[in-house]
């Protein structure tokens, strides 16, 4: 199983100006996402990001531990602490497994049964999921291939941009060398005020879920 390791940014028609010089765009494509969450937000408020994007189930959870992003001390690298690490789990039966070791750790008594098909969403009832989000992403892809990353700069229907920085390794790979992979990219684009993940939650907006409930999520994360 393949880690991204990402960095977001905040773009601007310069970001678009510079990528077209110094990168080569591969593409741009529509993206229609739907996330899922309990209405406590189980999944969510453990970082753990379950959507149905293009008719697929995925899910993004953090892995259990991501090795390589530490100074001398213990503390992590400025690099690090401006990025991200994430599982993306494409496979239905193992994200409903995922799925249900947090609800029976929230909901001990709920049926939590697995082995679902693609087209069968009753599991999403059984576990008492309901969508929280719904929107559509306009998304420019460009490949920098020196450095060996992809560039996503998404403008999501309600009005809301960022760019990410993001390359994939393989799970246990070098996270260290794919930070400065990461951070040279982010000098290149002269994006040296780079948004660290507190600064994104700065930039959150509050969905109205269908319990009626108003909630602050990170677009961050929904956004990528």
């Amino acid at each position: 199983m393949s880690v991204e390791v990402e960095r977001k940014f905040l773009c601007n028609a310069d970001t678009l100006k510079t990528l077209e010089e110094i990168g080569v765009c591969v593409g741009q494509q529509q993206i229609h996402d739907q996330y899922f969450d309990t209405p406590q937000f189980n999944l969510t408020l453990r970082n753990m990001w379950l959507r149905k994007r293009k008719g697929c189930w995925e899910l993004k959870c953090p892995p259990a531990a991501v090795s390589g992003t530490e100074e001398k001390g213990g503390e992590q690298s400025g690099a690090a602490a401006m990025c991200t690490c994430y599982k993306e789990i494409t496979s239905l039966p193992e994200i409903q497994l995922r799925v249900t070791e947090v609800i029976r750790n929230v909901c001990e008594s709920r049926d939590t049964e697995t082995g679902f098909s693609q087209q069968d969403e009753s599991w999403l009832s059984k576990m008492n999921l309901v969508c929280f989000a719904e929107f559509t992403t306009v998304r420019q892809s460009f490949n920098l291939e020196e450095e060996g990353v992809k560039i996503d700069l998404d403008q999501a229907d309600f009005g809301y941009h960022v760019g990410e920085v993001e390359m994939v390794i393989p799970e246990g790979g070098d996270v260290q060398a794919a930070l400065e992979r990461i951070d040279r990219t982010a000098g290149k684009l002269g994006e040296l005020k780079v948004v660290m993940l507190l600064n994104c939650l700065i930039h959150s907006i509050s969905f109205i879920v269908f319990t009626r409930k108003v909630i602050n999520l990170p677009l961050c994360h929904l956004l990528s």
